[in-house]
């Protein structure tokens, strides 16, 4: 009988072998090497490791493909691990996430062939996995010498995304350049949050601007975290420094399911309330006189819950998440301060592009409403409000989410119907006391409908006085809505959260049977 020899391992080369890999990881964790780190810090950034860890869950980071290199042989450049880009896997407060973060400290951050596979790879495990994918953005754009390849990788990129859209949330951070083609990714995701120190995005640079049209404008200017959080209405957040920038990511997170299969997250314990009697007394006695629709919002949420998205862009519309009860909602809510919570083009915008991140992830969506109607004028017009509203109209109509709406005051027109009303679908509608539902407001109906008795009477502004308190009392009420069923009850402003929290509690299980179709065609 054959004897079967057993040929040892060679320990010299097993430790030669390993001190190789080590060595490997050594250089990677070196991204561009002690000079260019030290620059990064110098601007006042992190490098791509510095940021995951302040992300992430104390040593939950674990990272893949840290050794992989470019593969083109004819670059004549310096190939170095890991390719200007750090990706993996982790958790943040005990939930999983997939994350990529670039290393501008390695041929500036810019993306190359294997630069874009690595960020795909990460994506894909997302999408199979159910689970958010975070990007933290730093790059110089493409890289010039890999040419089309480059090109590839940003729409191997893109395309992902859209793939992963309403499926899992997609978070941007930006925190330094992002410019050219880059810009597309962040603008697929669900969420950029941008800080006020070195976040630039723009599709063409100030050199570009000034050589085509003549204009100097600096890189802030063009594309800084108040151009994009107040004018261009790009950025959903935006943090003070990186430390900030990347704990509102965190806090984000928390209010979002891993995927659209997943319930929204609760919260069970410590729940707090503030005292609801303060509502009572939020609406003017003066009918036009403005208040802060954010103070009714946050006093009927749990306490210090409400989150809000977009802030300084399109101020008379709010939007955000928050917790009732610790369920997570959705709140859009007019805002009276700033044009007596009218919708202009981009408040429809904004409001529509949430109602439907909402509808994707299962979030119900409460609504405030104060709207005295489209914003009118001759921009407004032009700016193509009828198409923006309809975008509204749209996403209310197609979500099924549970929708819940409270009317404060005003709903006046062609807005009262956009404001989830009942007659787009949404499941339970309430009303205050000093709601007043109409085609328009008192004193303009008035002046229409009485307008020949108007002329004929000897006292012109007392009759006009007494044709809008009689129709106040007979149009501009809730009771009239009531009687017909468009709002399914008339509260207390201090029995609102109970009322939310109880429709909510019995709206959990909804379904709807929608057409079968591909898709709508939402007016872009």
């Amino acid at each position: 009988m054959a004897r079967i020899t057993h040929i040892g391992h060679d320990k010299g080369n097993l430790e030669e072998k390993r001190q190789t890999i080590l060595s490997l990881r050594e250089i990677s964790l070196k991204g561009g090497g002690e000079e260019k780190i030290a620059s990064q810090h110098k601007k006042g950034k992190l490098t791509a490791r510095e940021r995951i860890e302040l992300l992430v869950d104390e040593n939950s980071f674990c990272e893949i493909d840290q050794i992989r290199k470019s593969q083109h042989s004819e670059l004549e450049m310096e190939k170095i691990e890991g390719d200007g880009v750090v990706t993996g896997y982790a958790t943040i407060n005990g939930r999983r996430v997939f994350i990529y973060s670039q290393d501008f400290t390695v041929l500036g951050g810019s993306l190359g062939k294997t630069h874009a596979k690595k960020i795909c790879k990460v994506m894909d495990h997302a999408l199979q996995s159910g689970c958010p994918i975070i990007g933290i953005l730093d790059s110089g754009g493409a890289r010039i010498q890999e040419g089309i390849d480059s090109l590839a990788g940003y729409g191997e990129i893109f395309y992902r995304n859209v793939m992963s859209s309403g499926v899992v949330p997609q978070v941007s951070i930006i925190l330094g350049p992002c410019a050219g083609g880059a810009v597309y990714s962040p603008a697929l995701t669900d969420f950029i949050i941008m800080n006020q120190i070195n976040s630039f995005m723009f599709v063409t640079g100030p050199q570009v601007v000034k050589t085509v049209t003549g204009e100097d404008v600096s890189f802030y200017d063009l594309g800084g975290s108040e151009v994009h959080g107040s004018l261009s209405g790009v950025s959903h957040l935006v943090g003070e420094d990186e430390e900030e920038t990347i704990n509102l990511a965190k806090k984000l997170l928390s209010y979002l399911p891993s995927n659209n299969l997943d319930d929204p997250p609760q919260e069970i314990d410590d729940i707090e309330e503030n005292g609801q009697d303060i509502l009572s007394d939020i609406i003017p006695e003066q009918e036009n006189e403005p208040y802060d629709m954010k103070k009714v919002v946050e006093t009927v949420l749990d306490q210090d819950s409400f989150f809000e998205l977009q802030e300084s862009w399109a101020k008379n519309i709010i939007v955000g998440f928050g917790r009732l009860d610790g369920l997570t909602v959705g709140i859009i809510a007019n805002q009276p301060l700033f044009l007596g919570g009218a919708i202009e083009y981009n408040a429809a915008d904004k409001a529509a592009r949430f109602i439907r991140f909402c509808d994707s992830f299962n979030i119900p969506i409460i609504t405030f409403v104060d709207v005295p109607g489209f914003m009118p004028g001759v921009k407004q017009e032009h700016e193509g409000i009828i198409r923006h509203g309809a975008k509204m109209l749209f996403a209310y109509s197609e979500a099924t989410v549970p929708k819940l709406a409270v009317i404060t005051r005003k709903a006046y027109g062609g807005a009262y119907i956009v404001m989830s009303s009942k007659h787009l679908g949404a499941d339970i509608n309430f009303a205050w006391p000093t709601a007043e539902i109409a085609v328009m407001g008192a004193e303009g109906a008035c002046n229409i409908i009485y307008r020949k008795e108007l002329k004929k009477a000897e006292n012109p502004e007392q009759a006009l006085q007494d044709f809008v308190a009689k129709y106040k009392k007979q149009f501009s009420n809730p009771i009239r809505a009531a009687e017909k069923g468009y709002i399914d009850k008339v509260i207390l402003p201090e029995e609102t959260r109970i009322e939310l929290s109880n429709a909510l509690k019995f709206l959990q299980n909804k379904r709807i049977d929608i057409p079968k179709r591909k898709h709508g065609n939402i007016p872009l």
